[in-house]
Formats: C-alpha cells, sequence, structure tokens
C-alpha cells in the first residue's frame, strides 16, 4: 500500500482531466504559460501533455502572455511601483519584457514618482538631508529611476 501523498496512477490527470485542471486553474487567475505549465506539472502529469495542452490554449486565446503582461503592469502602477519593480515580476512570472514594452514606455514615470511621494510624505518638500534620503531610498525601493527619484524630490507643484 503507498502512502497516502503519494502520486498514484489514478491521481495524475491525463486528457480530459487536465484540460479540466487547467480551465479550473485559469478560471481563477491569469497565468502566464511558464507559470501554467509549472502548476500543472504540480500534479505529476505527464510534461509532453502538458506542454502541448498549453500551447493549445494559447493558441485558442484561454492563456495569453501579453494579457498576464499588461495585467502585472496595471497591478504593479496601481500600487505604486516603478519601472524596476515592475520588470523584476514580469521576470518572476517569466513573461517576455518586450510584451510589456509600450505600456511601459507610454507611463509618466515622474508623475507616479511624484503622486506616491506625495501620497505618503505630504505635498511639502523635504529640507533636511535626513528627511530628503529617506524619501529617496522609498521611491528606489518601490523601482523608480534615480533620475526619476532626484526629479521627484525637486519638483514644485506650481500652484503654491
Amino acid at each position: 500500500m503507498s502512502p497516502p501523498n503519494a502520486p498514484s496512477a489514478t491521481r495524475i490527470p491525463t486528457g480530459a482531466r487536465l484540460r479540466q485542471l487547467a480551465f479550473a486553474y485559469l478560471g481563477r487567475r491569469e497565468y502566464s504559460k511558464q507559470m501554467l505549465i509549472d502548476k500543472l506539472a504540480e500534479t505529476g502529469a505527464d510534461l509532453n501533455a502538458i506542454q502541448q495542452l498549453v500551447d493549445e490554449l494559447a493558441d485558442s486565446c484561454y492563456q495569453s502572455d501579453s494579457r498576464m503582461a499588461s495585467m502585472t503592469v496595471r497591478s504593479n502602477l496601481r500600487r505604486g511601483r516603478g519601472q524596476a519593480r515592475i520588470k523584476q515580476d514580469l521576470k518572476k512570472y517569466a513573461i517576455d519584457p518586450a510584451l510589456a514594452a509600450a505600456e511601459l514606455a507610454a507611463t509618466d514615470w515622474l508623475q507616479q514618482a511624484i503622486q506616491l511621494r506625495m501620497k505618503k510624505f505630504g505635498a511639502t518638500l523635504p529640507t533636511e538631508a535626513k528627511e530628503k534620503a529617506r524619501q529617496f531610498r522609498f521611491l528606489q525601493y518601490r523601482g523608480f529611476d534615480l533620475d526619476i527619484c532626484r526629479q521627484a524630490l525637486a519638483w514644485q507643484d506650481e500652484d503654491e
């Protein structure tokens, strides 16, 4: 008798069951091609069958790396993250950064950094070096370039 957690021949999904499982995963959230392959491989199914299924799902537009890339960019922008953090997420999800290049290029990173700084620290600019360094580190950690961080800390609203 095999241990209860050991994969048995009856538990390993094949054919229609593997397809059902893939649709169940995709129904809950968006997956990149590699993430879906990894998730289905955890079940112990044949890697060739998984690869064929995922390719078929991608051809049928049930799975799309470009849709996943777009969603990742939008999600990270809502969270106040900069370009470096977004690229890091794309790499984590095994998505080609070229799929998100248009959205990344269309984003006004300075405006994003200014809004994030104002939301966290208020509208007044820091005058002390210690406070400037703290805000600069905050923006850097969020993934903004050095130049963008400098400009965001020097930006002054014309209305004031």
